[in-house]
């Protein structure tokens, strides 16, 4: 491969532009803290602030992974907060009327309780799209509301504290010298693009998203795959829910993963997956993620006012959503930064031979809702 051919395939590639925003948001804070990059080890723990960056960020990767197969499937899920809410009260009320809180047998237990009520929420998710028929962002917001007085109900509507290592140790806890949360990140990322990328399941979960009705034609079963990822998808705020309330140790039904469904929905969007469905990408979304909680840290760094935080946020998204854009890049910088999606899928097919075109026009047409 030549110089030129590597140049051409890096510039091109879809990750480009995200990574490229993420960079620029951690050198924005250097000016403001100069030891930004510095990593240090205290108490054999490393700590700084890229650091505290994938262990504030790892709730929302998690969120975000699983919203990506969700929109694959050209749905929605505004219920992630509210499941990962439910699952935090869950896990911690159970916990706080354990005799002893850090008995190892009670907090999985309490963990199973939390997950397992997550993917009863995903199922009901699922079920109502796929089954039921109901739009996905109508589906989800039944949850999404009702979630919150179903985790308020839980807690009794306090703020439940615990006092337990093992269960502290998911959200807030080291291992190996690294925030623990990140290797429950790592393991979560990597059985996903396993699943999707060296089986057959991503291709099924692309083809749903492309058009369910001729992938249920051809024998897929659109309506099973669109149930399994609502599922995941409430699997994955379910460990996030685990990991927000066991960083704080307390259970709060109220605030607990409150707007991440939107937050979750950017880092998608910002990965480079369409809201229409089709084609996705995990490690664009996992670099959405990043750059979300980057962005969420160089607001307060900055010291951007308090009320105002969230327009800036609105912004740096907007831009980066351009960026994103080949229509806006070849207005703006050229058609030569333009290209990526010209060579791809804005290409215009070549013109058909006038006996193929002619029998195209002949053949009889089907048209697939």
């Amino acid at each position: 491969m030549t110089t030129s051919s590597r140049w051409r395939a890096l510039t091109h590639h879809h990750l480009l532009w995200p990574v490229a925003v993420l960079v620029f948001l951690l050198l924005v804070n250097v000016p403001f803290t100069p030891d930004f990059f510095s990593v240090r080890m205290t108490d054999g723990h490393l700590y700084g602030s890229l650091v505290s960056i994938v262990l504030f960020g790892s709730p929302l990767i998690l969120v975000a992974v699983g919203m990506t197969l969700v929109i694959a499937t050209g749905g929605i899920d505004l219920s992630v907060g509210a499941v990962a809410a439910i699952t935090g009260a869950l896990a911690c009320s159970y916990i706080s009327d354990q005799a002893d809180q850090s008995a190892l047998s009670g907090v999985l237990l309490a963990m199973g309780l939390g997950l397992l009520a997550a993917v009863v929420c995903g199922l009901w998710n699922g079920f109502l799209v796929a089954r039921m028929g109901i739009q996905p962002i109508i589906a989800t917001l039944i949850i999404m509301v009702a979630g919150r007085g179903v985790a308020q109900l839980i807690t009794n509507g306090q703020i439940i504290t615990i006092n337990s290592e093992p269960y502290k140790l998911i959200g807030g806890g080291y291992w190996l010298a690294l925030p623990f949360s990140i290797f429950v990140v790592a393991v979560v990322v990597a059985v996903t693009v396993a699943l999707t990328r060296r089986t057959a399941l991503g291709l099924l979960v692309e083809s749903v998203g492309g058009n369910a009705e001729a992938s249920r034609l051809v024998g897929i079963r659109s309506r099973r795959i669109k149930i399994m990822v609502y599922a995941f998808c409430a699997l994955c705020a379910g460990i996030a829910g685990l990991m927000i309330s066991s960083n704080t140790s307390a259970a709060d039904g109220n605030n607990a993963g409150l707007w991440i469904e939107l937050d979750a929905i950017l880092a998608v969007v910002i990965g480079g997956t369409s809201l229409l469905g089709g084609r996705f990408s995990i490690g664009g979304t996992v670099v959405g993620a990043l750059v979300i909680q980057t962005l969420t840290t160089t607001i307060y760094t900055i010291g951007v006012p308090t009320q105002t935080n969230l327009v800036f946020k609105a912004a740096v998204v907007i831009v980066v959503c351009l960026l994103q854009s080949p229509k806006f890049r070849a207005k703006v910088f050229g058609a030569k930064f333009g290209a990526r999606s010209g060579a791809k899928g804005n290409a215009k097919p070549a013109a058909a031979p006038a006996d193929t075109a002619a029998a195209t026009e002949a053949a009889p047409k089907m048209e697939v809702s």
